[in-house]
């Protein structure tokens, strides 16, 4: 079952803000005119449901997104068709009908008697692409959609003669697009510089580092300090994840086979770097415990991290508290029994009822709940924080878009759907924009970034050499394990 749209939504940036008004409910905004039928009937090709738009045919959504001289879209459905068009269509032929749309009314106001209104019509279109490259201006990345846009934007000016006010409003978009491509662009650029280095393979059998070499507690022995930078980590890779990149995964899940949530083709440059930075924390908490000698002091490390992860629940930071759980729980570390059997665990126990997986996360679902009702309500920039597991996330968008139909039997699209996808990704969209209240420290960063971490073999090597194997299985894996190293050596 569908969750209905909220009334009032989460307070976010300027442009998510304007672009979806006060709510995403989809129901025609008083003031705003209505096209194409009345607010509880079909009507043409667009069917209405208790005042909110529910399905129509591709055409008659497209229609319903170009303005008249008596109407203007609202703006929360010029959100969600945006967001959810390019699930059928790529955004240059959007908005090639779009322009063609405009042309044919265009045309109609020229041959009739609202000749007059022509001008009032032209800045409705200049309007409606000016959100349109706020909300989404990586759309326009692709030369086909920018020549699209020209090609709008040189129709729309030729009734602007006299005082240019048209001319200028489309100047003014479009300096602010290219200065939103140009910032992207150089962002990419130096995360690319910046990208980590391929993962430390280890010593070959012997792991005991330099005494000189610091761990993870020589440079942050607070729990609570280093969720916190966790926490900036986590909003600075976020906040460059966008609505399109979300909605791409949508796109192209048909396409997808396993039934995986995501492949090369869903991974855009921000969802691998957010992935990436996933599994590398989880694989930074196994390489700190097992490359530590004494288990008195692997079990402090432990101790520590499980600290960590209980600061990062209680700040809103559930994507690095499942990082740093799945890192204790992968195999090298999980077998280490005797340190294990030091580790004073309740708090740990806590921390897995959380994340329990069954019944679909219900436990973890309670607490994003609680972090969301905090955050709207909050005071501070502190309880504005909310940071989703992401992995779960996607999941959810992904079984919403695997349950329910894109189009009904009638062929019309379920823009229900979309609302509900739009809702989801919209209210994402708010946590990504909280500003990290926290002071930042540029040396805990710089180490929880760059650190070396051990690839699988190594950590395996790591823990075999920490607590020797325990039975024929784990006899067998380790004698297999030196013999093709020491080839490989």
């Amino acid at each position: 079952m569908f969750l209905e749209p909220q009334e009032t939504m989460p307070q976010t940036s300027v442009v998510f803000s304007s672009i979806l008004g006060p709510s995403c409910s989809g129901q025609v905004q008083p003031g705003m005119g209505e096209r194409g039928g009345g607010a509880s009937s079909g009507s043409g090709d667009l069917i209405f449901q208790d005042g909110r738009l529910i399905s129509g045919s591709l055409e008659a959504l497209m229609e319903h997104l170009v303005p008249t001289v008596d109407y203007y879209p609202d703006r929360t459905y010029i959100f969600t068709f945006l967001l959810s068009s390019r699930v059928f269509m790529p955004p240059h032929d959007l908005l090639a009908r779009v322009g063609q749309i405009c042309v044919e009314q265009r045309q109609q106001l020229e041959a009739g008697p609202e000749k007059a209104k022509l001008k009032s019509f032209s800045a409705k279109i200049v309007q409606l692409l000016k959100e349109w490259t706020e909300a989404f201006p990586y759309d326009f990345q692709d030369e086909k959609a920018m020549a699209e846009l020209k090609a709008i934007t040189h129709r729309v000016t030729q009734c602007d003669e006299e005082n240019g006010t048209v001319k200028k409003a489309i100047a003014q978009m479009t300096q602010s697009l290219l200065l939103s491509l140009a910032a992207r662009s150089q962002l990419q650029e130096l995360r690319e510089k910046l990208r980590p280095s391929a993962v430390d393979k280890g010593p070959i059998l012997k792991t005991k580092p330099p005494a000189a070499q610091k761990d993870i507690l020589g440079v942050c022995c607070d729990p609570l300090v280093l969720a916190q930078q966790l926490t900036h980590i986590e909003l600075d890779r976020v906040s460059s994840i966008h609505p399109e990149d979300l909605m791409q995964i949508v796109s192209h899940m048909d396409s997808l086979d396993n039934h995986r949530c995501r492949g090369d083709l869903t991974k855009t440059y921000s969802l691998e770097a957010y992935d990436n930075w996933f599994n590398c924390l989880s694989m930074l908490v196994a390489t700190e415990v097992c490359r530590v000698v004494k288990k008195k002091h692997r079990t402090r490390m432990l101790e520590f991290f499980i600290d960590v992860a209980r600061e990062c629940f209680n700040i809103g930071n559930f994507n690095s508290m499942m990082a740093i759980i799945s890192g204790m729980n992968l195999s090298p570390v999980a077998r280490l029994k005797k340190t294990w059997s030091k580790v004073k665990t309740a708090k740990f126990d806590v921390l897995e009822h959380h994340m329990d997986p069954s019944s679909n996360f219900c436990n973890y679902r309670t607490a994003l709940q609680g972090a969301t009702q905090r955050s709207q309500m909050a005071n501070s920039s502190r309880e504005k924080i909310v940071i989703p597991v992401f992995n779960l996330f996607v999941k959810d968008i992904y079984f919403l878009h695997k349950i329910h139909t894109n189009h009904l039997p009638n062929g019309h699209i379920n823009f229900k759907k979309f609302w509900e996808i739009s809702r989801q990704i919209h209210e994402f969209m708010t946590w990504t924009q909280v500003e990290c209240p926290f002071e930042k420290d540029k040396k805990i960063q710089s180490y929880l970034l760059t650190a070396p971490i051990y690839s699988e073999e190594a950590l395996f090597v790591a823990s075999f050499e920490s607590e020797g194997p325990e039975n024929h299985m784990e006899k067998d894996s380790w004698k297999t394990l030196r013999t093709t190293l020491l080839n490989r050596a």
